[in-house]
């Protein structure tokens, strides 16, 4: 006769395999995270930001999509992909650290006394890291569960957000954030986007473009 802390086993969706249940999977929780920025603004900007983060997306991917007329039907290819802008909300401070951390980036993206801008991309743009944690902390040190990495960061804008009397809210900065490319970690290795275990597939110009196989 089963025990009764074994019906935790079966607290999660039925298996059709040999293996059975095996119990509920731990999910990663949204408000266990950080965000760290890389040489943003005047390199040493990044911290301020870090500490004061309220909110953040994670990266959004979508392909183009290229449509072949055939006889009677249409047959659809993945074309040229496009790295989402990505939000992330910042608790502005009393001492103006945020505020000028954000503004440093901008300046460097262009002067806007002078109006002249960055000579290349290399000028300004920086690396951000969005770090999914265990919930460690102190002497415990925070396991990261799941890391994106974001490659060739501009600000796309920033929004000062609204001043409010009838409010009792701290003051927001939300910025966008545009980036060539990004791959994803998962306890310190590359899988899923960016992994080396999926190799490209060697080209075959006599393949099907249905995904059905070679054509015979």
């Amino acid at each position: 006769m089963a025990v009764a802390s074994q019906s935790l086993f079966n607290m999660t969706v039925p298996g059709d395999n040999s293996g059975g249940n095996q119990g509920l999977l731990m999910p990663k929780l949204q408000f266990r995270f950080r965000v760290n920025f890389i040489n943003l603004g005047l390199g040493n900007d990044g911290l301020s930001l870090t500490k004061q983060v309220m909110d953040c997306q994670r990266p959004n991917l979508s392909f183009d999509e290229i449509t072949l007329n055939v006889y009677n039907s249409r047959i659809y290819l993945a074309g040229k992909h496009t790295w989402n802008e990505l939000q992330i909300t910042i608790r502005d401070d009393a001492s103006g650290t945020v505020s000028q951390a954000i503004g440093d980036q901008l300046q460097k993206q262009l002067n806007f006394v002078e109006q002249a801008s960055a000579a290349a991309g290399q000028d300004y743009k920086f690396e951000t890291n969005i770090q999914v944690l265990d919930g460690g902390n102190g002497i415990y040190a925070p396991v990261v569960l799941e890391e994106w990495q974001l490659y060739g960061c501009f600000l796309k804008s920033a929004n000062y957000q609204t001043l409010n009397y009838a409010t009792s809210e701290a003051v927001t900065i939300q910025i966008s954030m545009r980036y060539d490319n990004a791959v994803q970690l998962e306890n310190g290795s590359l899988l899923g986007v960016g992994s080396p275990q999926v190799a490209r597939i060697p080209a075959n110009l006599q393949d099907s473009a249905t995904g059905i196989g070679s054509v015979q």
